[in-house]
């Protein structure tokens, strides 16, 4: 299964926060075994988000996308996504009853916080109040972190993927010099290789063949200088 990442918001953008979603989201997802094959970060603009979720779609097994949710002028997520999957924006009897039952009244809810594309399922927010939605492979999450966990944690069995196994080798050498091993390493056993240059290199390999891992790892081990 390959999979999208779509983060929206201005404040991403421009650099005032953090993207921690989109980094737990890709961990989460290959602990699952699933490729993550994009992470795309776009603004509170209902044209980008459609442009682009109407592209990865097409591209990718699902589409994550998160931020942007909620009853305020920039939380245009919804409608984003409903123009990318040729949608109407509808008020969701589902969700809205699930709000009443966490305690709100429609006269405590600004009016729009229960519209999705019609069509879609909803996604109950355990710890917050915007729902989300899920419709033709598009999976619409909030941008606060841990409303965005608690909803992917409900869903996340719907993500899957072959298991995959990871090694690191750290070597006290350039990764100039490291070329010749590496390209031997990839030859000779049925593994990925990542090298991460810093203080050491870290390689990294990667299959979901474990005792390919294990084997490749051993012989690395064996022909490179570990640090003391």
């Amino acid at each position: 299964m390959n999979v999208a990442v779509v983060t929206v918001g201005d404040e991403l953008l421009a650099g005032r926060t953090t993207n921690t979603n989109a980094t737990w989201l890709c961990e989460r997802l290959a602990e699952r075994g699933v490729s993550v094959e994009r992470v795309t970060t776009v603004p509170d603009r209902i044209t980008d988000i459609a442009r682009v979720v109407n592209e990865y779609r097409a591209e990718y097994d699902a589409v994550i996308v998160t931020g942007g949710l909620g009853p305020t002028h920039d939380d245009v997520t919804m409608e984003g996504v409903a123009a990318a999957l040729g949608r109407s924006l509808e008020e969701h009897s589902g969700a809205l009853a699930w709000l009443e039952d966490d305690g709100y009244s429609r006269a405590d809810l600004t009016e729009g916080t229960a519209d999705l594309p019609a069509g879609a399922r909803a996604l109950h927010n355990e710890t917050g109040v915007a729902p989300g939605a899920a419709l033709e492979g598009v999976y619409v999450l909030p941008g606060v972190p841990s409303e965005m966990r608690a909803m992917f944690e409900s869903i996340e069995d719907e993500f899957s993927g072959a298991e995959t196994y990871r090694e690191a080798v750290v070597a006290d050498e350039p990764e100039s010099a490291l070329l010749d091993r590496i390209a031997v390493v990839r030859e000779r056993f049925a593994v990925a290789v990542g090298s991460y240059p810093g203080e050491s290199v870290r390689l990294e390999l990667e299959s979901p063949d474990e005792e390919a891992v294990t084997d490749a790892a051993a012989w690395l081990r064996e022909r490179v200088e570990t640090p003391e």
